[in-house]
């Protein structure tokens, strides 16, 4: 009997001591890693976009990984395909958050898609930052969200700058086209604000649905009639090629502006050099195809991309979900050994100034917006991109 008593002595002693061991280890994994949610477009209209971004990003966390992470803490993404729908967008957010716990949100793409997580009040509930989110849109940005952090400058900035450039080329009769939804409206508001400055009106407008991209016909038929010399066009990859297609079909010679979120290759790919040779394009990062760019964080992105991710393409996209993710691992980084959402929440708000390495990016002082860089790029012969 009392070699019994002793044996379940040992068994529980061991049970408690194995127990406690156990939740010992549980935080130490938890903070063996710092994660970060991501819901992205890998599917569905803009799918191209959303896989760019995501590996340029994907590289540089890779690198960081590669060096030990970040005091010790390896990056860990969790990404989720919400296809460019809104209501994805917000279902995958909250699955993220309850989760997995994550210090912070970055990267999403679409600007209703971004609205729909406002609308539902997540950042703020939740007290997480969305960094980087792929749009350019005013309503995103006035009010002011302060767990918002853009990085790129607005459409307004866009618009207004293809407008200027246009008008000192002797320009003089704009059209304006775009997708019928707050990205759309808000780059032909910028354009029609641009004009006004210029005493100026657009001489014609056209919209599609978002859902529909190559439903452009109506749209088409608008802007011809208005018989403009410029044409700005606020619209994803898909319906600018169709436009362009159409116009030129019919022997319009307007010239083409494009918003940023449209990729030159796509455009090449649906139109076909000739028909895309001239268009303009408005870009808001460093221009990404040198490899022995003046630029240092163009060098240290296809740096990356040639050990991380090979296979990926290079291009606007991926060259702005690298400098994402290095704004974010330096916000982690400042909220030192132990980040959490108010930690890199608060970095975030009193990072001022801070150098990617050629980009510099500030949201010091209650500013959300890191940067209002906008340059203007054409497709010239043989399908490159020229500044």
């Amino acid at each position: 009997m009392r070699g019994t008593q002793v044996s379940l002595q040992s068994f529980l002693a061991s049970a408690l001591t194995a127990a406690a061991l156990a939740l010992l280890a549980a935080p130490a994994l938890a903070a063996s890693e710092v994660v970060i949610g991501q819901v992205v477009p890998l599917t569905g209209v803009i799918a191209g976009t959303g896989d760019e971004y995501s590996s340029g990003a994907a590289a540089y966390f890779a690198s960081v990984n590669a060096k030990g992470g970040i005091y010790g803490r390896k990056i860990r993404v969790v990404q989720k395909d919400d296809a460019y729908k809104p209501e994805a967008t917000v279902a995958h957010t909250k699955e993220i958050l309850e989760k997995d716990n994550p210090v912070a949100l970055f990267g999403y793409v679409g600007t209703a898609n971004i609205l729909a997580i406002n609308k539902n009040n997540i950042l703020s509930d939740n007290k997480i930052a969305l960094l980087a989110p792929y749009t350019g849109a005013e309503d995103l940005r006035n009010p002011v969200n302060p767990y918002l952090f853009h990085l790129r400058a607005s459409y307004t900035d866009e618009t207004s700058r293809m407008v200027e450039h246009l008008h000192t080329l002797g320009l003089r009769k704009f059209a304006v086209f775009y997708q019928n939804d707050g990205f759309g409206k808000s780059g032909l508001a910028g354009a029609e604000a641009a004009l006004t400055k210029l005493n100026l009106k657009a001489v014609a407008t056209g919209n599609y649905d978002r859902t529909k991209p190559d439903d452009i016909e109506t749209a088409a038929a608008g802007i011809m009639a208005g018989n403009p010399d410029a044409v700005i066009m606020v619209a994803v990859n898909k319906a600018s090629s169709a436009l362009i297609k159409k116009l030129r079909e019919s022997g319009n010679r307007a010239r083409l502006f494009s918003i940023s979120v449209v990729n030159f290759k796509e455009l090449l790919k649906n139109t076909g050099e000739d028909l895309a040779r001239g268009v303009g394009i408005a870009q808001v990062m460093p221009f990404p195809y040198n490899m022995s760019s003046p630029v240092p964080v163009v060098r240290e992105f296809h740096a990356a991309m040639k050990q991380y991710a090979p296979t990926k393409t290079i291009s606007y996209a991926s060259m702005e979900g690298f400098i994402a993710a290095k704004v974010l691992v330096e916000a982690v980084k400042r909220a030192r050994a132990d980040p959490s959402r108010e930690k890199v929440l608060a970095q975030l708000a009193d990072m001022r100034d801070y150098d990617t390495g050629g980009f510099k990016v500030n949201f010091g002082d209650g500013n959300r917006v890191g940067s209002r860089f906008v340059e203007v790029t054409v497709i010239g012969t043989g399908g490159r991109l020229l500044r």
